[in-house]
């Protein structure tokens, strides 16, 4: 279950990483340790996501939230990178990879299976698109769970 204070964090996190010419993919609150983890995942749209730019977020980010007193407690914070064996989630995503090996997983399975593997062709409002060795397969969106990078490619 996600943090209630995550959107807020977003909220607060998305203009800084903007403005370094960054963008937050993702922000996780582990509240189960101590002291806690806030964990803030970010892109470099233009190149690969360096130290440099977690270093150069980190900072800001850090002075933002310190600024805001959103989270009154001690707690360390981890910006990275979220590499490349992530899931597939926003069309931007499914552009940027059109043409590489991925995995579809379904459920209830569709024909038969719960993983398809193929090069991604496309993603529409309806379904993802696989070239599977030439036959282009039609997943059906609501049946897909996760689509993500196969690196074992």
């Amino acid at each position: 279950m996600t943090h209630p204070l995550v959107p807020q964090i977003i909220e607060l996190a998305t203009p800084v990483a903007e403005e370094l010419g960054l963008e937050v993919v993702g922000v996780v609150f582990h509240t189960n340790q101590r002291p806690p983890i806030l964990r803030v995942d970010i892109r470099n749209p233009l190149q690969d996501t360096g130290l440099d730019d977690c270093e150069r977020m980190s900072r800001a980010l850090e002075a933002t939230l310190d600024a805001t007193e959103i989270i009154p407690d001690a707690y360390v914070l981890e910006v990275s990178s979220p590499g490349i064996s992530r899931q597939l989630t926003t069309d931007r995503e499914f552009i940027s990879f059109k043409g590489f090996s991925v995995i579809v997983q379904t459920s209830p399975p569709y024909e038969g299976q719960q993983e398809w593997n193929g090069q991604l062709i496309r993603r529409d409002e309806t379904a993802v698109y696989l070239n599977q060795k030439g036959r282009v397969v039609e997943i059906p969106r609501s049946l897909i769970t996760r689509v993500q990078l196969d690196e074992r490619r």
